[in-house]
């Protein structure tokens, strides 16, 4: 066997071969003159085989994996042909991509890497500078991305995040039928959402949308009812239950404020027993609670009016959902607290947008949690304050 094709061997090369090799800088770096094999000659658009017109003066240089500790390197003078179709174009390198200056392998290299640990740390490994490993990252990801496209859009969450320092927000547009982002814009205005909408989707695939799903924000909800007519509106649960926890927060913050030294040391330590699911609740903590009654009214009547709001989650019949929900606004604005009358004016705002879950049972579950795996991948690179490298690293 000879050392050029133990070479290959050893680099598992299969689409071309190796001609010559030689070792420079001190034996820090392998340089492999190749040549593809008989699939040369191919049109890079339609791989169709075309003539020769012109080969290249000088080489060109692409960098591949390690091997040994030593960098290697691939030297190779393209040659232009005649395509039937596109005309005169540079041939098909089948071990990189058009004008990229290192391997496929290396790009798949860098790709795992970055996805276990810092760009610093990958460019370390792999004997990269971090600012170039960054510049290549996100040419990998904007070349594979290129070909993105929003297709059977039926069901949209949307929802915001913060992707850097000083108050710097992203609105965010998913799928919930499947689970994936679907694309990102830069602030969370109106304006924002619009351009989603206006840019990214046609009239027809606008019609199409059939369930849509956010917070309260009215910059989400107007957007929404306006550029989708057909799609029914529901609130996320997640949010409504915030708020009601907010609300009773609020009344126990008050009587915090008013009690007395000996006072604040028996309301201590409530606040997340309140918070708290019923079905979360050990029978000691139930007991606590129960014990408000005769200590604290009011923080015991929030609560009473929390639990009994959970049952709403329960209903499977629309109407008897809705009777439920007015019989309990009605008692709960006797009950003379401020922050739980807040809540139910909220609440009879936005009933038409709430009643729609007792039947399709739609959260932005999913969103959030696509949410938090953003922040973690945001958290772990670097360079995520260049907007354009953030949004192009999520869709």
């Amino acid at each position: 066997m000879s050392i050029t094709k133990f070479i290959q061997r050893l680099l598992r090369i299969k689409a071309f071969s190796v001609r010559s090799f030689e070792f420079k800088n001190w034996y820090r770096e392998l340089w492999l003159e190749v040549k593809p094999f008989k699939n040369g000659a191919l049109c890079p658009h339609c791989l169709r085989r075309g003539r020769i017109i012109h080969t290249l003066d000088e080489p060109r240089v692409w960098r591949d994996v390690m091997i040994c500790k030593r960098k290697v390197y691939f030297t190779y003078c393209p040659r232009e042909i005649d395509c039937p179709v596109h005309g005169r174009v540079q041939e098909d390198i089948p071990w990189a991509a058009p004008h990229a200056q290192v391997t496929y392998r290396l790009e798949y290299a860098v790709l795992i890497h970055c996805t276990i640990m810092t760009q610093k740390a990958a460019g370390q490994l792999l004997k990269i500078a971090a600012s170039t490993i960054s510049d290549l990252l996100h040419r990998i990801i904007t070349r594979e991305r290129r070909g993105h496209r929003i297709r059977n859009l039926k069901m949209i969450g949307i929802d915001e995040i913060s992707y850097c320092k000083g108050r710097k927000y992203a609105t965010i547009v998913y799928d919930l039928q499947r689970s994936c982002v679907v694309w990102i814009g830069q602030g969370k205005a109106r304006e924002t959402i619009d351009r989603f909408f206006k840019e990214k989707l046609s009239q027809y695939q606008r019609n199409q949308i059939v369930s849509g799903c956010c917070d309260m924000s009215e910059t989400f909800i107007g957007a929404i009812e306006k550029w989708c007519p057909n799609a029914t509106l529901t609130l996320d649960r997640f949010h409504i239950v915030k708020a009601l926890n907010d609300a009773v927060d609020e009344v126990r913050k008050e009587e915090w404020r008013k009690a007395d030294r000996p006072g604040k040391k028996a309301l201590k330590g409530l606040r997340w027993l309140i918070y708290r699911h019923s079905s979360n609740r050990s029978a000691e903590d139930t007991r606590t609670l129960k014990s408000l009654y005769m200590g604290n009214r009011r923080i015991h009547r929030s609560w009473v009016l929390k639990d009994e709001f959970e049952q709403f989650w329960e209903f499977s019949d629309i109407k008897l959902a809705e009777e439920f929900l007015d019989s309990w606004c009605k008692t709960a604005m006797k009950s003379r607290l401020e922050s739980i009358k807040t809540f139910i004016r909220t609440i009879r705002r936005h009933k038409h947008r709430l009643l729609p879950f007792i039947e399709n049972r739609l959260t932005n579950a999913a969103a959030e949690g696509l949410n938090r795996i953003i922040k973690i991948v945001k958290n772990r690179p670097v360079d995520f304050r260049i907007w354009m490298r953030f949004q192009t690293s999520f869709i």
